[in-house]
């Protein structure tokens, strides 16, 4: 296919005889070998990866890397030059109708009617998406309550701050109720407080059904956010599955963490003697431990069954997953900043 390629006409997609955002078992973006280039430079060179349907999933990579390319032909206005795009199992080019209606694209731009009221704003999307007048009043209520937009419906868009005008963004993508967020950059710009309670929506969001594919630099607040991530570099796939697959890819050892009731020298003192044990890193003045091994070694269970033997009450006892800018500068080009 080539960029030249036009969208089929509707009715074209007629092979597919399941209704891909009832069917639970397609996942919720399916790409492969997606390749695209501007004239001589090459943006994306035969990426393949899966979102599971349900997740929210961190898309990173660095400045160039392909993010916007790549969110670009999932919403549909980019056509893939070669390679295959599906959400909830329909292609993106011959079923892009279909697509449209069940996606929320958010650029890293706001774009607005500056004159009019938040209200106004969202009304006009909501009437874009063919919804009649009582549907409208209804949809743009509840987007701009689950927004927490409510006491700023009547207030101008150009009067409001970076931060709510990001949330005005968010709402306008959720007037059609989407089943998946395409989302590039949504805190860029934002103060702390204003990330935090963007990224309190997208949780929210999550709970009710949504998907949520997330472009972004902030990794400290993905790594708190994501349950997966996809990390792209020069346009390829460095890594693409759950958070707790990066410490695979960036660290053979196993890390968990241990915290016990009560602090005593025993329980240390087995720990470091543990074959295997690679690291026991003790909080001062807690019975909370921080241990590294070599799961070739040293299973899991033989050092909880361990500790619980010395008579120990384990309070927690849980895997640690890799720091995602540790795994993030492993997996992408050294001297390309995030």
């Amino acid at each position: 296919m080539t960029n030249d390629a036009q969208p089929a006409t509707e009715g074209e997609d007629l092979a597919i005889t399941y209704n891909p955002w009832t069917d639970g078992t397609q996942p919720a973006i399916e790409v492969k070998d997606l390749a695209f280039a501007y004239k001589n430079q090459q943006a994306l060179s035969g990426i393949t990866f899966t979102v599971a349907r349900g997740s929210i999933n961190g898309f990173v990579g660095p400045n160039g890397a392909g993010k916007t390319t790549t969110l670009k032909i999932l919403a549909t206005l980019l056509l893939p030059q070669s390679g295959t795009v599906r959400i909830f199992g329909r292609d993106v080019v011959r079923g892009y109708k279909d697509v449209r209606g069940g996606i929320g694209f958010m650029p890293d731009h706001f774009s607005s009617y500056r004159q009019m009221t938040v209200f106004e704003y969202l009304d006009f999307f909501a009437a874009a998406y063919g919804l009649d007048l009582a549907q409208r009043d209804k949809t743009v209520t509840d987007v701009l309550a689950l927004t927490d937009l409510t006491s700023r419906k009547e207030d101008f868009v150009q009067a409001l701050s970076r931060g709510m005008q990001q949330r005005l963004s968010l709402a306008r993508v959720l007037v059609n109720d989407p089943d998946l967020l395409l989302l590039d950059e949504p805190a860029s710009g934002l103060d702390p407080r204003a990330r935090i309670e963007l990224m309190d929506i997208l949780q929210e969001l999550r709970r009710l059904g949504k998907t949520i594919f997330i472009s972004s630099h902030i990794l400290s607040e993905l790594g708190d956010l994501c349950d997966s991530f996809t990390i792209i570099d020069r346009g390829a796939v460095r890594y693409a599955g759950p958070v707790e697959g990066l410490t695979a890819q960036t660290d053979q050892a196993a890390h968990y963490v241990l915290h016990l009731s009560v602090a005593n020298d025993e329980p240390e003192t087995l720990l470091r003697g543990l074959d295997g044990m690679l690291a026991v890193d003790k909080d001062e003045g807690k019975p909370h431990y921080r241990l590294k091994f070599d799961p070739a070694r040293l299973r899991p269970n033989t050092v909880l069954k361990a500790v619980l033997d010395c008579g120990a009450e384990v309070v927690t006892w849980q895997r640690e997953t890799v720091e995602l800018k540790k795994a993030f500068m492993d997996l992408t080009t050294p001297g390309v900043a995030p």
